[in-house]
């Protein structure tokens, strides 16, 4: 009986027991958090105590080295130095400083090797102990560049390099930036010609020196260097530097080379004041070394196809990234984001306010390109009708996810490629910003009769303190007020509905206002067609919904779209059309064919091992998108677009 009783109540204590506490035996293991302690000093507003010796050897182009030499004076009394690499880096928007590029890293203390640690939470920093009465630091590493684009970004190729400070030099933690000395030295291959916005260069041979310079300075002023170089005078200070693959890639004609004279009249024009003692354009005409378009205070890192510069009218649609660099020295260097401005390149940069950062520079960009010439109106209005085409057809996903969001992108995503990017959205805060911006111009055109526009705002905003080369932040409190300043308006709403939130409609009133108007043709515009044939590309993303390479691989497929519908994704090739054999020619035909009519275009498609015939109930026919003149005569974008000094065309 007591036996039938103890089974009873333990029976009946079971039922009673919460479920969890059946489910769970005491003996589960459950740790607790390690607290996350930072010992990487705070950057102080105080000067560092001595200077910084920095030496590179970038001789070694076979294989891609450069090699660093840096000797570091110790603060009095220091027990410990804290060295590290640029991790969050200007113009990036995002921590990418290469880490993973230094190799043969090592440390000695006056001349004494010791044994360094990496820092646990920040992977940036390395900490050097240090003796009692130690004096100076030397490291020496080696940064290698990569020598295949899958391997990042190729800077040093047989004919040229463009060596960037921040990506192979360390500096003391606990420092504002702008607050570390240094004296920069760089060996060249013999005979290569050197530029740079760095001040005091003087030469010995291949091996160059500047004078003494600040760290943020330094990284502020990146280096192209080359074989086949040449360098012309721009006028106001201003120099294009180029370095190209070849010798005859530097001839460009005379009257193509003014453009770029009146691109600097044309900027001064528009903004009014100068933020910069001398400026200097860096460009590459190369398809070796990797692309680029970065902007600096006194300088920008610009790359163009090789033959931009002598294949003048069939490259016109290249040409934009010198005048976008250009206007940053106003609209991100000078005027800055006061949440993207930081003390060090370890302070993580918010990018809450790119949509002005980039976004009116991708206007002012377009503009001041025609304006001087750089490039056709023609291309200019195509590149505004491909943004418009994006925003109004091609981007789903404006439907979940605002302008705004985006400017997260450089930091979550990195530019990698993405499965379906009209879905997920990109940084759409520079050309959907860019169209936001149209839209403002002409409210103040038509709200002022004419009299005033953005250009109004653009010389109140960025052409305050002529000569003032520090840098000036900013708020969306100060963009808003200026803008009243230009115009009152209810700017703030505009720029929140627009910018801050999802769902909009296509950005077209701007175009719309200025006497424009989308259209649909079955040619590409010739900022599209440039745009295919520099990436060899075909674009059928507003017919079919797709990107294709020249062998008909899918780069690309519009969510939502006939090829989505049927099946298609990035990743397939197409490898016949209607039972022949794919190329370029036959798919444009087959969907012109198939224009109003019923039957699909029959795709045969690639998949791994596989092999699909994949219908595709599709009639519009090729679709590229074009601006049209809705109004006679001069309409209000011509006006934008037209020269306002007596030097352009």
């Amino acid at each position: 009986m007591k036996t039938q009783l103890l089974l009873a109540l333990s029976a009946s204590a079971l039922l009673a027991a919460p479920a969890a506490a059946q489910m769970q035996p005491a003996t589960n293991s459950a740790p607790q958090a390690v607290p996350i302690v930072t010992t990487v000093p705070d950057a102080r507003d105080v000067r560092y105590p001595g200077t910084i010796r920095l030496d590179i050897d970038a001789t070694d182009t076979l294989r891609g080295l450069y090699k660093v030499t840096q000797v570091v004076p110790v603060p009095s009394g220091a027990r410990e130095l804290v060295l590290q690499l640029p991790e969050w880096l200007p113009g990036n928007h995002a921590p990418r400083g290469p880490i993973n590029l230094l190799a043969n890293i090592g440390f000695e203390v006056d001349g004494q090797p010791v044994q360094w640690t990496r820092d646990p939470l920040e992977v940036h920093a390395f900490r050097i102990p240090l003796p009692e009465g130690a004096r100076q630091v030397t490291a020496r590493f080696v940064h290698t560049s990569p020598i295949q684009p899958d391997q990042g970004r190729i800077t040093m190729t047989q004919e040229m390099l463009n060596l960037q400070w921040e990506k192979m030099s360390l500096y003391p933690a606990g420092y504002y930036t702008r607050q570390i000395p240094v004296q920069p030295t760089v060996t060249f291959p013999a005979g290569w010609q050197v530029f740079t916005a760095l001040d005091g260069q003087q030469a010995n041979g291949s091996r160059v020196t500047w004078a003494t310079t600040d760290y943020e300075t330094l990284v502020d002023s990146p280096i192209f260097a080359g074989q086949h170089a040449q360098s012309w005078p721009l006028g106001h200070d201003v120099r294009l530097n180029v370095v190209a693959d070849e010798p005859g890639l530097l001839a460009v004609a005379p009257e193509n080379l003014r453009t770029y004279n009146t691109l600097v009249d044309e900027a001064l024009a528009l903004f009014g004041a100068k933020h910069f003692d001398r400026y200097e354009f860096l460009l590459a005409l190369t398809d070796r070394m990797g692309g680029i378009g970065l902007e600096h205070h006194r300088s920008s890192e610009n790359q163009y196809d090789p033959t931009t510069l002598v294949d003048w009218e069939a490259m016109d649609w290249d040409r934009n990234v010198i005048a976008h660099e250009l206007v940053h020295s106003w609209n991100g260097k000078y005027r800055r984001p006061a949440d993207l401005w930081t003390p060090d390149y370890r302070t993580p940069m918010q990018n809450s306010l790119l949509w002005m950062y980039e976004g009116q520079t991708q206007f002012w960009g377009n503009v001041l390109a025609a304006r001087s010439g750089v490039q056709q109106d023609e291309t200019v209005l195509g590149a505004f009708a491909t943004y418009a085409a994006n925003y109004t057809e091609g981007q789903p996903g404006r439907a979940w996810r605002s302008v705004a969001d985006t400017t997260n992108d450089p930091i979550i995503n990195s530019r990698r490629p993405l499965p379906y990017s009209s879905l997920t959205r990109s940084e759409d805060y520079y050309s959907e910003g860019a169209l936001v911006w149209l839209e403002a111009d002409q409210i103040i055109r038509q709200g002022t009769g004419g009299r005033k526009g953005l250009d109004d705002f653009a010389r109140a905003f960025f052409g305050m303190r002529d000569g003032d080369w520090g840098q000036l932040t900013y708020t969306f409190e100060d963009i808003v007020g200026t803008l009243n300043q230009v115009y009152p308006y209810d700017w703030a709403d505009f720029l929140t509905t627009r910018l801050y939130q999802p769902g909009q409609p296509g950005p077209l009133r701007g175009i719309e206002m200025a006497g424009y108007k989308l259209v649909w043709k079955d040619e590409p515009n010739p900022y599209e067609k440039g745009r295919m044939s520099g990436g060899e590309y075909l674009s059928l993303f507003y017919s079919l919904g797709l990107n294709l390479d020249r062998d008909g691989n899918v780069g690309s497929a519009l969510w939502d779209g006939p090829a989505f519908r049927a099946g298609i994704v990035p990743g397939m090739q197409i490898v016949a059309v209607n039972g022949q054999d794919y190329d370029e020619e036959r798919i444009r035909t087959a969907i012109q064919a198939a224009r109003g009519g019923t039957e699909p275009i029959n795709l045969l498609v690639k998949r791994g091992e596989s092999f699909l015939t994949i219908p595709v109930d599709y009639h519009g026919g090729l679709r590229y998108p074009w601006l049209e003149k809705a109004v006679p005569g001069e309409a209000g974008l011509d006006r934008l677009l037209a020269p306002r000094t007596d030097t352009a065309r």
